[in-house]
């Protein structure tokens, strides 16, 4: 296992590996990407900004693909039903919009909020970007917080 993380950490390899853990990371599959983004700094302290953001990138991504997901799903299931119909738990969504997706972060919820938001049928462009904006602040607060608890020869 120890082998597989040193090969992984490699620039070459890290940063593509990044990028999709945490694209698949932000669709309904249960990943976590927080161990490679890590993983990677840890082992590569130069690589802190480029790790958090393609980490950002693909986890922004993965939560397009979601929205897009929800989107498909509502239409599904309205042409299924025959009209248009909303249930009331998520009508609290509707009344914060685009910025709820700032939540995406969220564990558990978090990605699901984001197939939500294109259930609901949100504006595409708006829920990217406070997606990209909650994801970023997750990646950096999570990153620089695990490296000061787990101090070694990083340096910020």
């Amino acid at each position: 296992m120890h082998l597989l993380l040193e090969w992984l950490a490699l620039p070459q390899f890290g940063l593509g590996t990044v990028f999709v853990v945490s694209f698949v990371s932000a669709t309904l599959l249960p990943l976590g990407s927080e161990p490679a983004v890590f993983g990677l700094i840890k082992l590569n302290p130069d690589l802190f900004w480029p790790a958090v953001m393609v980490a950002t990138l693909g986890n922004t991504l993965g939560g397009g693909v979601s929205w897009w997901i929800g989107l498909a799903a509502h239409k599904a299931v309205d042409r299924a039903r025959g009209y248009h119909k909303d249930a009331r738990a998520i009508a609290w969504l509707r009344r914060f919009g685009a910025k709820a997706c700032l939540m995406s972060w969220l564990p558990v919820v978090g990605d699901p909020l984001c197939a939500v938001a294109g259930w609901l049928q949100l504006p595409f462009w708006p829920c990217l970007a406070y997606m990209a904006v909650g994801k970023f602040l997750r990646y950096l607060v999570m990153t620089t917080v695990l490296l000061h608890m787990m101090p070694g020869q990083v340096a910020l």
